[in-house]
């Protein structure tokens, strides 16, 4: 091995004297090694011959200048094979030569991974699981990314309903790979024709590659987290905290920050779906979303006075006068009613989630739990949360909403409103809220309320939904008491 060495790696001819004095033959072999077949490939972009392909099995660390340090996983560009080591090519970046014992390496053959449909090979686990998730994708999708947990390894995550399940994808001492210890193979497209036929091994059908979704650079609300400043938090849902901060370090932003824990991907997707949709002066207004990665942000119009149910019990709110009163159920029946001919329901509308600006605007926000409706009515899973304070009988019970659910929560809310915040059924359990609802009782009049908005949270309350008002007639009637009672008002 001496004469090949000292040829192939003249520059290192100070470190050969050391080890090799001159007259000692190498104990290994005192004849030359012919470089046959030690060729690079003919061009930079082409595949190394499948003969020379090798990927390292471990990690190794060169102990000498004439080593090659390499990572396990790394693909390797055999030069010489001489006993028990390899002269090769690390393929990964740095490209660098060497020596590698062939212990640590195993011969395989290339697989076009990049042109393969179900391979993504930049893609973190969470961001597997919104591919999977988004609407273009239907439960048996899946994709096979590298694994973030252990190099040189993949993983497989496979659309399951409403999650996502994951399978890592280790490879054996041989090179070969495998899901289950015992069942191998030599690429993972034959891998994947296994467990496609027997499917019930994994208990999740493998049916189609996961569709792509367009790449973030074309999508004109998404920016890097980076370019925004947490400064105040402001408050905290059901689905995460809302923070003041800065865009740029000048535009005075609100930030929703939402962990996956806190929230499903399918119903984080949907806020954000719905919030780029929707353009009206009574709802808030969409800035920007940071959804590649943790936390997501969904950045929007800072409202600076807060949550109307907030302000509404604060020193200032509560020296309000009734003009003002009902200059915010005019804003937010108005907001409910373009929602309503979008055919959205909100199901959670609420003072707390009207927010208030510097000139008293108020605006519908957190659209969480905001549905776009193909029919007249949604209905989700048992599991939802639902406040029951603010949900119509028929919601509760049911889980069945509608734009007429929405008109129930709208009554809740102008008690809140004429109460200046107050919860509603203060004193009762949800329980028990839901028990005297269905027996009949409805909220007291509050006594700043004037009798003839009293009547419209009557109608709001209805025991049929059919016979509840629509938003359009709400905002008409309130804008009629409006002007009679304050006609220099409006």
């Amino acid at each position: 091995m001496e004469p090949f060495l000292r040829k192939r790696l003249a520059f290192l001819s100070f470190f050969w004297n050391k080890i090799w004095p001159a007259g000692v033959a190498d104990p290994v072999s005192d004849r030359e090694l012919e470089p046959r077949g030690a060729e690079f490939p003919a061009e930079p972009g082409s595949p190394p011959a499948p003969a020379r392909l090798f990927r390292a099995l471990s990690d190794f660390r060169a102990r000498c200048a004439g080593e090659l340090s390499v990572s396990r996983g790394d693909w390797l560009f055999a030069l010489q094979e001489d006993g028990e080591y390899l002269f090769a090519r690390r393929l990964s970046s740095p490209l660098c030569t060497g020596l590698v014992p062939i212990t640590c390496v195993a011969k395989t053959s290339p697989e076009p991974l990049s042109d393969q449909p179900w391979y993504f090979g930049d893609i973190s686990r969470t961001q597997a699981q919104q591919l999977l998730l988004s609407a273009a994708n239907a439960p048996g999708a899946f994709l096979v990314r590298p694994s973030e947990s252990r190099r040189g390894d993949y993983s497989l995550s496979v659309r399951a309903q409403a999650k996502v399940c994951h399978y890592r994808i280790s490879m054996a001492e041989d090179g070969g790979l495998y899901l289950q210890k015992g069942q191998c193979f030599s690429s993972l497209e034959e891998l994947l024709s296994y467990y496609k036929a027997n499917w019930k091994l994994l208990q999740n059908p493998l049916l189609q590659p996961c569709m792509p979704q367009k790449s973030q650079e074309q999508d004109q609300w998404e920016r890097p987290r980076s370019e925004f400043v947490l400064r105040r938090k402001l408050g905290q849902g059901f689905f995460g905290e809302v923070w003041e901060g800065l865009w740029l370090g000048s535009v005075p932003v609100a930030v929703k920050v939402i962990k996956s824990a806190d929230m499903k991907l399918d119903d984080l997707a949907q806020e954000i779906r719905t919030l780029k949709s929707l353009r009206h002066e009574r709802l808030i207004r969409l800035h920007a979303v940071c959804s590649t990665g943790e936390p997501v942000y969904i950045v929007t119009e800072l409202m600076r006075k807060g949550s109307l149910q907030a302000y509404l019990g604060g020193p200032e709110g509560r020296t309000l006068s009734l003009p003002l009163l009902l200059s915010f159920a005019c804003q937010v029946a108005e907001g409910m009613g373009y929602l309503e001919g979008r055919r959205i329901v909100h199901r959670d509308l609420a003072a707390r989630n009207v927010l208030v600006g510097d000139n008293l605007a108020c605006k519908v926000a957190d659209f969480g739990l905001a549905r776009l409706l193909k029919d007249d009515v949604y209905s989700p899973s048992s599991s939802s949360k639902i406040p029951v304070k603010w949900t119509a009988p028929e919601a509760a019970n049911y889980c069945i909403f509608s734009q007429k659910s929405n008109v129930w929560s709208f009554g809740v809310f102008l008690y809140e409103v004429f109460t200046y915040g107050q919860c509603p059924y203060e004193g009762m359990s949800n329980h028990e809220t839901l028990q005297q609802v269905m027996q009949g009782y409805r909220l007291p009049r509050p006594p700043t309320c004037p009798a003839e908005v009293y009547v419209l949270m009557l109608e709001c309350w209805k025991g049929s939904p059919e016979e509840r008002p629509a938003f359009s007639v709400l905002q008409e009637k309130l804008g009629d008491i409006s002007r009679c009672f304050y006609p220099t008002c409006t």
